[in-house]
């Protein structure tokens, strides 16, 4: 999949610009997180929507992870992201 084929390129990048494009489509950037600790990057998109009618109600819960490792040499002050 094209996640993978990022993670490959990301573990497998010898300057220091490393680059790592993970997809988020269908959640708002409100819903999504990114976290740089012990050497992993983990991303997290959840999303939870709700709605009442006086006949039923319907909840609709979404969760995304993904985490991998930073490449040897990269420090964790140094990753930045932007979505």
């Amino acid at each position: 999949s094209r996640i993978q084929r990022f993670s490959r390129m990301l573990n497998s990048s010898r300057d220091r610009s490393h680059l790592a494009l993970i997809d988020v489509k269908g959640f708002d950037p409100k819903d999504v997180s990114v976290q740089v600790k012990d050497g992993k990057v983990t991303v997290l998109a959840e999303h939870r929507e709700e709605r009442n009618t006086s006949v039923s109600k319907t909840c609709n819960y979404r969760k995304f992870m993904k985490e991998f490792n930073l490449p040897p040499g990269v420090s964790e002050d140094e990753v930045t992201y932007s979505l």
